[in-house]
């Protein structure tokens, strides 16, 4: 079986997943997985949080040198994962090198990115960051307002 998402939206489509769901077979040999989730962070999220990594990356040195963009976006994801009682964890590479394992912004639900945002927000205003103000407009890194 093909995955089938809904995004549950209004009583009409609760309506079509309870139909939905009542029209699956089961198998107690073979049986249907059904996950509920909070949606994925949205494009908006994204934006606002690049733009974020971005300021950070332009104003902060860190570690004796500057970072870019996608740096900070590491940073900020191993520290708000400490910062939210999730372990960290440091491995050897595949090279010799260490290697941060750590959780994909991509795979994060609305709410942990509201959380990462607040988390690098927070930090970028403590270390006196000055951001920009950034409006989504369809695009991947957002424009500046």
């Amino acid at each position: 079986m093909d995955k089938t998402r809904f995004l549950l939206r209004d009583e009409r489509i609760r309506k079509n997943l309870k139909a939905f769901i009542d029209s699956l077979p089961t198998d107690p040999h073979r049986p249907l997985e059904i996950t509920v989730n909070d949606a994925k962070r949205t494009l908006p999220q994204n934006d606002l949080f690049h733009a974020l990594c971005t300021d950070v990356s332009r104003q902060v040195v860190w570690a004796d040198k500057p970072h870019s963009l996608l740096d900070w976006k590491a940073l900020f994801v191993s520290g708000h994962a400490i910062a939210t009682g999730r372990p960290g964890e440091v491995v050897t590479g595949l090279e010799g090198e260490f290697c941060s394992i750590r959780e994909s912004t991509a795979q994060m639900g609305v709410k942990r990115m509201n959380s990462l945002i607040e988390y690098a927000q927070a930090w970028s205003v403590g270390n006196g960051v000055r951001r920009r103000e950034v409006r989504y407009s369809g695009d991947y890194f957002g424009r500046v307002g």
